[in-house]
């Protein structure tokens, strides 16, 4: 067979088709290589498919323990089904279901998109509080605290903190936030809970250097 004969035959093979958002988000679903093929493969088939393992076998190259492992990965993370449903004929079939699948997407896709405004207007509070632009410097000191996973609220009050003790500087809030972070806070609820802890602490002090002997 000539070469270019054999890429024609290639290129008139049946094609895959792998929607973006598969990549995006395959690894945050942490699928393994098998898992995410087999994903794409009944992505690529109607929804409610029949359940044909030796095909899938066949037409993917898998071994029988490659698709039952795949197949248990994305059952165990909730993103297929196998369904026994009744054919025209009456008979039983197993079917596959994808559509909790989309409905992670669509969960996810909405939660960044909630998670783009939320980040939007940390940045308009920077701006509005400093009285000015941020550079793109402090832009990616904030998207580092961001990333860190570090809660935007307590982000917040490390800001107004600063703002209090009249510093307008990244520097000076992100030494808050480390300092805040060796204390255990996490959340604005945590700083609560250490100004009463510290709070109780001195009053246990200041009773103990109290001189009862002498109290007229």
């Amino acid at each position: 067979m000539l070469k270019e004969d054999f890429l024609e035959q290639l290129n008139n093979e049946n094609h895959y088709t792998v929607p973006k958002y598969v990549f995006t988000y395959a690894k945050e679903l942490g699928l393994d290589m098998s898992s995410l093929i087999l994903l794409i493969y009944f992505i690529n088939k109607p929804n409610k498919s029949v359940f044909d393992y030796k095909r899938i076998i066949n037409d993917l190259n898998f071994t029988e323990k490659e698709l039952f492992d795949a197949l248990t990965t994305l059952k165990d993370k909730n993103i297929l089904l196998i369904l026994m449903e009744k054919n025209d004929s009456g008979v039983l079939e197993e079917k596959v279901d994808i559509s909790l699948f989309y409905e992670i997407i669509f969960s996810k896709i909405l939660n960044k998109e909630k998670e783009d405004k939320e980040d939007k207007d940390l940045y308009a509070d920077f701006e509005k509080e400093f009285g000015r632009t941020l550079s793109p410097m402090e832009y990616e000191i904030i998207n580092s605290w961001l990333e860190q996973k570090i809660d935007r609220n307590l982000i917040l009050a490390a800001l107004k903190e600063a703002v209090f003790n009249g510093v307008s500087n990244l520097r000076y809030i992100d030494k808050i936030l480390y300092e805040w972070n060796k204390k255990g806070i996490k959340k604005t609820d945590d700083i609560k809970k250490r100004q009463v802890e510290e709070k109780d602490k001195k009053d246990i002090e200041a009773s103990y250097e109290y001189d009862w002997l002498n109290d007229e």
